[in-house]
This record gives structure tokens, C-alpha cells and sequence, in this order.
């Protein structure tokens, strides 16, 4: 089930899962996850994408290899906080995926997820070809982590 509101996903997960989190590109699609005591999100991998089938069955593989219980998707908004075509794309991938997976799936506001974890891997002296390599599942542990944020803010 989709859920606009974190509280909502909040309510919906099953305590002791884990969760992952996607940054969706054009190209590929990052993925992060956490350990069942959901407090850090950690890069995964990054799938390269091909057709929907193709992508939504190599995730599904992650999630059930790695148990998770809940998805938070990168909504990248416009600065100015309105939702364009890239937001409409994403809705449409999640209202897709939601219907072959069961669990709860959230969003989680994406923008400058990508600036900073650039900056990181920049001040981590990351060579031009690593950092185009693992940008993108960077990025989704970044907009991971924030939803993370949130959520033990939550249920403070």
C-alpha cells in the first residue's frame, strides 16, 4: 500500500524490518537499506534499468533476500517544492511495483540527495569513475536516512 504521509508508513510497518530506500533514475536505480533496528541506511547497490518487469523482478529479489518491510522512494519535487514530470514518474513506478509487492511504500523528498552525496564522495577522494559508479545507491541512502530521521523523531 502507498502512503503520502510518513506517519501512515509509520503505522503500517512491522516492528523489527528492515527497510530500503531507491533513488529512481532514468538510467538506474540506486538502493540502500537499513539493519531491523531501522537507525542507519547504508548503499547497496545500483541496478541498471532495462523494462519495468526487469527492474521490479531484481528488486524484489533484494527485498525478499533481504526482508524487508518497507519502501521508501526518492520523490524528486522541484526547488520550488511543486511536483513535475520526474514526481509523476515516480508515483507511476511506485503505483506499479506497488501491485506486485505487499508491503508499505512511502515517499521521501529528494532534492540535493544527489548534491550531497556527491560532496561526500568528493571529500572522501573518490575517483571521477567511482563516484559515477556508486552516485546513485549513495543518494538513495541519503534520502533513506532522512525518512529514517523522521521516523524515530515519530515515535519519540
Amino acid at each position: 500500500m502507498i502512503h503520502d504521509e510518513i506517519a501512515d508508513f509509520a503505522a503500517a510497518l512491522r516492528p523489527m524490518t528492515a527497510l530500503a530506500g531507491l533513488d529512481l533514475g532514468t538510467k538506474t536505480i540506486g538502493v540502500a537499506v537499513t539493519d531491523t533496528f531501522r537507525t542507519v541506511a547504508t548503499p547497496l547497490e545500483t541496478v541498471k534499468r532495462r523494462k519495468f518487469s526487469l527492474d521490479a523482478e531484481r528488486l524484489l529479489s533484494i527485498l525478499k533476500q533481504r526482508g524487508i518491510g518497507g519502501l521508501v522512494l526518492g520523490l524528486p519535487r522541484n526547488m520550488d517544492g511543486t511536483e513535475g514530470p520526474r514526481c509523476q514518474s515516480t508515483r507511476a513506478f511506485a503505483r506499479n511495483f506497488a501491485a506486485l509487492w505487499d508491503g508499505p511504500v512511502t515517499f521521501w523528498d529528494e532534492r540535493l540527495s544527489t548534491v550531497a552525496a556527491e560532496r561526500a564522495l568528493l571529500e572522501a577522494d573518490t575517483s571521477r569513475k567511482r563516484r559515477a559508479e556508486v552516485i546513485d545507491h549513495v543518494a538513495a541512502s541519503y534520502i533513506l536516512q532522512g525518512a529514517l530521521d523522521r521516523l524515530r523523531h515519530l515515535s519519540a
